[in-house]
């Protein structure tokens, strides 16, 4: 009976761990809250407009895909700035690779966006 309470007391210490990273994560990265930011006003705009379930699905996708590559790059930024405090010039091109992959995944995010706002907001942007 014991190893079942350590097992389920081990995988609440993980999420504890999980939601500090994610925390660490919006205290110390300024483009989390432009990330935090996009998140909200595209759940606003989800709901105002009554996605459907296949449409939440992309969003639900994007948003995720934009947070993973935000917190990959942040770990990646902290790794890199213990193992190399002083400045070297692949832990740079390490860093822009990483935050490229940002970069790809918000852009893909837009597109997504794009795609399944667009039929909705073109209307009310010309005004008919």
């Amino acid at each position: 009976m014991k190893s079942i309470f350590n097992f389920i007391y081990s995988r609440f210490c993980s999420v504890r761990c999980a939601i500090n990273g994610i925390a660490t994560m919006i205290k110390y990265e300024h483009n989390a809250w432009i990330h935090g930011l996009a998140t909200i006003t595209v759940c606003a705009a989800g709901v105002y407009f009554k996605l459907t379930s296949s449409e939440w699905c992309w969003i639900v996708l994007a948003i995720a895909a934009v947070w993973t590559s935000e917190a990959l790059n942040t770990a990646l930024e902290f790794l890199a700035d213990v193992a190399s405090p002083d400045f070297h010039p692949m832990v740079e091109k390490a860093k822009d690779v990483a935050a490229g992959a940002v970069l790809v995944c918000s852009i893909s995010a837009a597109i997504i966006g794009v795609f399944v706002f667009g039929s909705r907001l073109i209307p009310l942007i010309i005004g008919a």
